[in-house]
């Protein structure tokens, strides 16, 4: 090729190329990240690279977020982040930049495949080839956290209707794409029947509309457990966030190592990848990281691009280099691996073998063009909501009876109350004293008349007579009924 074609070839591919955001991240990350944009360019990726700094510098420069807002500029003209692990300082007063990024722009659902590659990695589990669908958003990890007494700490869990059907509608869309053939929920709604009972219920409901797809429902502690034991009898995984982020690396590590793991964060909008392991500060600047869990996760990059034919050529390469026993320390087993490497060494590996295909695991072979999954939800009737009453939470030291006698006096007219519970469980009326209690006390006032609606002047009413007596709330939660049903739970031994 002269020079005259050279520089029209250079011209075409800049043309054609996808521009995405990069983060070479903190410890291990630019050692990883390095390794893997060198195999990702040798096999012809088309990128046009935005370079960001986010993580420990930035925590350290003062931005409790690890992000600079130069930075979402470019991830909201890209709609592509390739990031590596970055550290988080120690202390409080930092948020989780992986959290913040995912909530920030909807990244909403969380793709971990967890797959073995016996017998070149070792593992109890040859048969294993996962699929762990995670909401990305919600639950626990809204991070809405208070203080309210001295004893007593909260941490709010939210799930929302449509937080749960896009992401379970995408487990499905996902299963039918890619030909798998069952569906399995995890949640824990034997206990929390409200807001796992909500995923669960939606997940039967979405169930329904894709009849060639098998489903089921496990709780989340015996479906872990079964998960460990045999997970080849699942194949795409649906839960809430906090059990997919405890399972999901759960399932890597069985499956061989987290340290080969890859992940997807997939929006309406935009997509993050990255490996699902830390930055592991005490690897860094070792030429010791494996970098197959970013590599893995720039894969799924390329797939979502449209440079199907690329994420190709670079899988097959890194499945024959794990088949030819070229390993880096994490994965090395003397008995199995032939080779000990380092990051760069085991880069040059993959290099050496684009254009060829394992010969015992199974080649890939990704569409060249995929369009993206798009989610649309289903539109709702609203609830009828009325307020029937309301639980005022109180700090108080001391014995549950007397606090009880206490609120009678003030309850008001129009409201009585109706019982105190303690940590969730019942303590007046009709406790007994072997409830141990804390310093934190939900105390619940309804309607005096059964089914009636309670006035917000009377709950304000409420409030001031109790700042009088000495007993101000420290929070309060709003009863409400929809469409004549309780919007609330009991408490325990109610």
């Amino acid at each position: 090729m002269d020079s005259e074609d050279r520089s029209q070839f250079d011209r075409t591919q800049l043309e054609n190329s996808v521009p995405i955001t990069v983060a070479n991240g903190d410890g291990i990350g630019p050692e990883i990240m390095k390794a893997t944009l060198r195999i990702i360019k040798a096999a012809g990726a088309r990128l046009k690279i935005e370079e960001i700094q986010v993580g420990e510098e930035v925590y350290k420069r003062g931005i409790s977020s690890g992000i600079e807002p130069s930075a979402w500029e470019s991830l909201r003209r890209t709609r592509v982040f390739l990031k590596a692990p970055i550290t988080t300082p120690e202390g409080g007063g930092y948020k989780s930049l992986n959290v913040t990024v995912r909530k920030t722009l909807g990244l909403y659902a969380n793709v971990r495949p967890c797959q073995s590659y016996d017998p070149f990695i070792k593992t109890k589990h040859p048969g294993m080839d996962v699929v762990i669908v995670r909401e990305n958003e919600e639950d626990l990890y809204g991070g809405i956290e208070h203080r309210q007494t001295e004893d007593v700490f909260q941490c709010l869990k939210l799930i929302t209707r449509p937080g749960t059907e896009r992401l379970i509608r995408y487990g499905f869309e996902y299963a039918r794409r890619y030909r798998r053939h069952k569906v399995t929920c995890f949640t824990k709604d034997n206990i929390m029947k409200m807001t796992d009972g909500l995923f669960h219920k939606v997940f039967d409901e979405v169930a329904k509309e894709y009849p060639d797809i098998q489903s089921e429902h496990w709780i989340v502690d015996i479906g872990a457990a079964k998960l460990a034991d045999r997970p080849e009898d699942f194949d795409v995984i649906v839960l809430p966030n906090l059990y997919g982020d405890i399972l999901s690396d759960v399932a890597a590590q069985i499956a061989g190592s987290v340290g080969i793991a890859g992940s997807s964060n997939i929006g309406d909008s935009v997509a993050m990848f990255e490996a699902i392991h830390g930055s592991a500060p005490r690897r860094a600047g070792q030429n010791m990281a494996n970098p197959s869990g970013l590599l893995l996760a720039a894969v799924q990059m390329l797939v979502h691009i449209g440079q199907g034919d690329v994420a190709s050529r670079v899988h097959n390469a890194w499945l024959k280099t794990i088949e030819d026993g070229i390993h880096t320390y994490d994965i090395y087993n003397k008995d199995i691996s032939m080779e000990k490497v380092g990051t760069s060494e085991f880069a040059d590996a993959v290099i050496e073998r684009i254009g060829m295909k394992p010969t015992v695991l199974k080649a890939v072979d990704y569409p060249s063009k995929l369009e993206p999954i798009k989610i649309t939800l289903k539109i709702k009737n609203k609830a009828k909501k009325e307020l029937v009453g309301i639980d005022v939470f109180i700090d108080w030291e001391g014995d549950p009876n007397e606090l009880g006698r206490r609120l009678e006096k003030i309850s008001g007219d129009d409201l009585k109350l109706v019982m105190i519970t303690n940590r969730g469980t019942k303590v007046y009326p009709d406790g007994i004293p072997e409830t141990f209690c804390v310093d934190h006390w939900r105390c619940r006032f309804q309607s005096r008349v059964n089914g009636n609606r309670v006035q917000y002047e009377d709950l304000i009413s409420l409030q001031s007579r109790l700042v009088d007596s000495g007993l101000p709330a420290v929070k309060t939660e709003g009863l409400y009924t929809f469409d004549g049903k309780p919007g609330y739970s009991l408490g325990q031994g109610q």
